[in-house]
């Protein structure tokens, strides 16, 4: 195996790096911030027709002021089972029934849930370089097999170990970068 033959997936490694950050960004939206968002209710599952369906897709979600979402659910027969799911999610919300429209008033936050909501957000944001970093240790594993496998040079192999690197490092910022904001939307009042 000769220096050209051998290309580490740079794409590859960047885009699953781009789904750690993908991911993290859905986990942010289902954090309640105390405003009104119609992506908080994106993790919701209902009951419905036998199987688990996204509470997005039983009903149209909206939002009419900063402090309430409302679902219009489509189908009569789910209302129940909708607003079973959203008691049960974990947002701490309480559904009021208007026949078959469920309105979600946000309560404001205080303080103490404010500081618990940023320190969930700052676990989601280590999950998230965790697994950036996982994708940058299968990288330069790859480096090591090529170069053991005489594949590589080492000026190659450093090169190719400074843009993994690099690639990584971007992304633990974007990563950090992301929990700031989240966090600093969380304290707001």
């Amino acid at each position: 195996m000769s220096d050209e033959e051998f290309e580490i997936d740079l794409d590859d490694l960047e885009r699953r790096m781009d789904g750690a950050m993908g991911a993290l960004r859905t986990e942010f939206a289902s954090l309640r911030t105390g405003r009104a968002s119609a992506s908080m209710l994106d993790p919701i599952m209902v009951d419905a027709y036998g199987s688990k369906t996204p509470l997005n897709q039983v009903g149209t979600v909206n939002v009419p002021e900063p402090r309430m979402v409302t679902v219009n659910i489509w189908d009569k027969s789910l209302v129940q089972a909708a607003e079973k799911a959203i008691r049960e999610s974990g947002l701490g919300i309480n559904p009021q029934l208007n026949g078959t429209i469920i309105m979600l008033p946000i309560p404001e936050l205080n303080e103490e849930r404010r500081r618990e909501l940023t320190r969930v957000a700052a676990q989601y944001a280590e999950s998230a370089r965790v697994a950036i970093r996982n994708v940058r240790h299968q990288g330069m594993d790859q480096l090591k097999k090529a170069k053991n496998a005489g594949g590589m040079s080492e000026d190659d192999q450093k090169i190719w170990h400074d843009e993994i690197q690099e690639l990584t490092d971007k992304h633990v910022a974007l990563v950090d970068k992301a929990l700031e904001t989240k966090q600093e939307e969380i304290m707001q009042v």
